[in-house]
């Protein structure tokens, strides 16, 4: 604090802010693309087309379940939607005590089907889920440690944030001036304008953000009042337990019905999932969970009929203050119950959060480039920013970019093909990394920004050329999802070769003082 309050904020935000810049820029961009997981997913699976009605789809799914698994301990249907026309079902085998079984793969027990309950064959992929769960779950390292990772990244940028604020006087005035080819002021009103640009949005998904894992983060409370955590949990979400086939066999009743009086109860809202535990016995039970899209504050209230009679079991309990707070936390993090307005809102706050974080690293080196004792000469732990700089603002995007690729130029029956689609990602954002360190940092810069260019730019074309679905027959036949998918990848091409563009007009030759400093600015 000797150099005043407002300076040690100052210092406070700027180290803050790079600590964890690298994290938080991979967070913010998959965290933005994931606004549109469902749209992601339906554009990495060309095979589903066809959209229909929940109950009847529901109905469907049901009876082709009846047919290859009558013996399941439980079913999973996941309804069609308006942004997945397709019907999802997962089941559970039986168990059978003292008996072992093998460990399956998730294909083998999941399937999915079109409105007639019809099996679809689709292409294995994980889609927007994965870029969903990477963005609090990270990759290839434990959950655990991933999570408390993420933590410690969103508690530094609540922190950068807030001293940001103290920092800057006049940060709303900043918000007006942005002027471009002036160097560092250059990356400084870029910074400030994206940062003003949604500061609200910015507070909230990261104070939210943090309450998501609320109970992970700050476990002391529970573990004050519960024996184990798992009586916390219990307590918070009953299940009424487990329910022990008879071996009594039973009909089920028709799931349109207690789909519609759900519907009612829930003030119009639609049915998320269904679950059916011990099907075809006079024990089965069925779970009607609403649907997390609903409002703001779903967090899959459910309801229970019995599967031979339909009466109902357990209806949806009133939640207490604490949780529905926390419900509406989430919701407001999640974004799952916006419209498309409101969705398309969160996803530019997104883009402007990224480029706030992207361009605040940037704007650590070129503030302090000039300062160094001989700027065209580094030290090692200046060149490492530089370095990581590359690889994050480039690299991560074209790795997302690659992992479209993927999508359609790995085989439709490769094993293990959905990991090999996320290695893909990893594997190019770990070649911009090497090519950053082996390449001249102007040089890099451009090459690695030309190479985002070049793959989202490839990824309208190489749909074109592997599947019938794309943007020509997209205007044609009204499939605006693909249409707008392709738009999307053009005008992110568009950006980055603008950008690789402006780095290569930079004189080659930096002079001392300011000149220096404006040059590697733009570079």
């Amino acid at each position: 604090m000797k150099n005043g309050f407002r300076q040690s904020m100052a210092a406070l935000h700027t180290w803050t802010g790079l600590l964890f810049g690298w994290l938080l820029f991979a967070m913010f961009v998959t965290g933005t693309a994931a606004y549109f997981q469902e749209e992601i997913s339906r554009w990495m699976r060309p095979e589903v087309v066809a959209t229909a009605a929940p109950a009847p789809a529901t109905q469907a799914a049901i009876a082709w379940l009846q047919k290859t698994q009558p013996d399941a301990d439980s079913w999973f249907i996941t309804p069609p939607s308006a942004r997945n026309p397709a019907t999802e079902v997962f089941w559970q085998p039986r168990t059978v005590e003292g008996e072992q079984h093998a460990r399956r793969r998730r294909n083998d027990t999941s399937a999915t089907l079109d409105g007639n309950g019809r099996v679809v064959t689709t292409r294995e992929t994980r889609g927007g889920f994965f870029l969903y769960r990477f963005h609090f779950d990270l990759h290839y390292m434990p959950v655990l440690w991933a999570r408390y990772l993420v933590g410690a990244a969103a508690m530094f940028m609540l922190v950068a944030i807030l001293s940001g604020i103290i920092t800057h006087k006049k940060i709303f005035a900043d918000f007006f001036m942005l002027r471009f080819g002036k160097g560092q002021r250059s990356w400084l009103d870029v910074h400030n304008v994206t940062a003003v640009f949604a500061l609200p949005f910015y507070l909230m998904i990261t104070y939210t953000g943090l309450v998501t894992l609320a109970t992970l983060y700050m476990p002391w409370g529970i573990a004050a009042n519960y024996a184990s955590p798992e009586t916390f949990f219990a307590e918070v979400f009953p299940n009424g337990g487990e329910t022990q086939r008879t071996g009594t066999a039973a009909a089920m009743v028709p799931i349109g019905p207690l789909m519609a009086v759900a519907t009612r109860e829930w003030a119009g809202a639609a049915v998320g999932s269904v679950q059916i535990a011990n099907p075809n016995d006079v024990s089965a039970t069925i779970t009607l969970r609403r649907a997390a899209d609903t409002a703001i504050g779903a967090r899959g209230e459910s309801m229970v009929f019995a599967g031979a009679t339909g009466r109902m079991i357990r209806g949806g309990a009133p939640e207490g203050g604490a949780m529905a707070t926390q419900s509406v936390m989430i919701g407001l993090h999640a974004g799952r119950y916006a419209g498309w307005g409101l969705r398309w809102l969160y996803f530019l706050s997104g883009i402007g959060g990224t480029i706030m974080v992207g361009s605040g690293l940037v704007l650590w080196t070129v503030k302090r480039r000039a300062k160094l004792p001989d700027p065209t000469r580094p030290h090692f732990g200046f060149r490492l920013v530089e370095r990581l700089n590359i690889a994050a603002i480039a690299g991560l995007p074209a790795g997302i970019a690659a992992y479209f690729l993927a999508n359609r130029l790995l085989p439709t029956g490769m094993t293990a093909r959905a990991e090999w689609e996320i290695h893909s990602l990893f594997l190019t954002w770990a070649a911009v990394l090497l090519w950053a360190i082996a390449r001249p940092y102007r040089r890099a810069w451009i090459e690695s920004l030309a190479l985002a260019a070049g793959l989202f730019a490839s990824v309208p074309v190489v749909n074109a050329l592997t599947v019938s679905r794309n943007m020509l027959t997209g205007v044609m036949t009204g499939d605006w999802l693909f249409v707008a998918f392709d738009i999307a990848m053009l005008l992110f091409a568009l950006g980055f070769g603008w950008a690789a563009r402006k780095a290569s007009t930079v004189n080659a030759k930096p002079a001392r003082g300011m000149r220096t400093m404006q040059n590697m600015a733009a570079a």
